[in-house]
């Protein structure tokens, strides 16, 4: 057996074990809004529910391992002291992950994400729209655990109200924990989904995905296309060239000829049969063409 003493290994080591033992965890996919209005969205699997009476949860943005600094999550959190957190099932797994992606201060993850902004009824951030729970929450402390990168802040939240999609209860009010269908996280890029076991997920960009909100609106407003397929597809640097789509497109026309002449609905479906295999390239080159 391989024995560590904490301090004897990197913290980004000792960080990796952590998130790889300790698992799967819970995920918190926390709407908050900046002193200024601005609204924020972020995932942290460094969380759980903690108390009923009072209704208590706590999760924690640590600060980042490179460069020890602190999240947008946490300045809101102390500037507003409110927040959403909504759970993640697995129809909106990809557009968490994008959301986790680290956009400046100024942007709103729900866009980039393409996830629906819904009014809170009595906190000031908003919930996701697409998440089967959410949990208006106020924030009754802050315990920051040290000062160094990795350490945890944990953010010690009391529910004042609870939304539950009437399609995860059964006919005696109580969640159906099969058709809640939620995912937690793993260690590495390693996902569980609760009915299902492990799958993967890229993790996103270290640059920044071009976000939901720069699809054409031909995409974006896709009836074909799930939040997965848009997450997916809004992971990427910049859109492929036209010239690298009319590249493909020719080679493509042996396997489907009326390619150029298909409607939207057509090849948004082609298009998710690459993003199945993970081809995301591919699927952009499809849908413009």
């Amino acid at each position: 057996m391989t024995s560590y003493k904490p301090t004897d290994i990197s913290t980004g080591k000792l960080h990796s074990y952590l998130l790889s033992t300790v698992a799967p965890r819970p995920i918190a996919f926390a709407s908050t809004l900046s002193a200024d209005g601005t609204p924020n969205l972020s995932p942290f699997s460094f969380f759980n529910v903690f108390s009923a009476n009072p209704p208590v949860m706590i999760f924690s943005p640590a600060r980042r391992v490179r460069n020890n600094t602190t999240k947008h999550t946490l300045e809101n959190a102390e500037a507003i002291k409110e927040v959403v957190i909504n759970v993640v099932n697995y129809d909106m797994v990809h557009q968490m992950s994008l959301a986790s992606t680290e956009y400046a201060e100024d942007v709103n993850e729900f866009e980039k994400a393409g996830l629906t902004m819904l009014k809170s009824d009595v906190v000031k951030p908003c919930r996701v729209a697409e998440s089967p729970v959410q949990f208006e929450c106020k924030v009754n402390d802050i315990i920051k655990l040290g000062n160094e990168g990795g350490a945890g802040n944990l953010i010690i939240c009391e529910v004042v109200k609870l939304h539950i999609n009437d399609d995860v209860l059964d006919d005696k009010g109580t969640i159906n924990q099969q058709k809640l269908d939620l995912v937690a996280r793993a260690g590495g890029s390693y996902y569980t989904r609760a009915k299902k076991g492990f799958f993967e997920i890229p993790k996103p960009l270290t640059t920044l995905g071009i976000g939901v909100d720069n699809f054409p609106d031909y995409v974006k407003n896709s009836m074909v296309l799930t939040g997965n397929d848009l997450g997916m597809l809004a992971n990427i640097e910049a859109l492929p060239t036209a010239e690298s789509v009319k590249e493909f497109v020719k080679d493509l026309g042996e396997r489907h000829p009326n390619i150029k002449t298909e409607t939207h609905r057509q090849k948004h479906k082609l298009a998710r049969n690459y993003l199945s295999f993970g081809d995301v390239e591919s699927a952009w080159k499809i849908l413009l063409s």
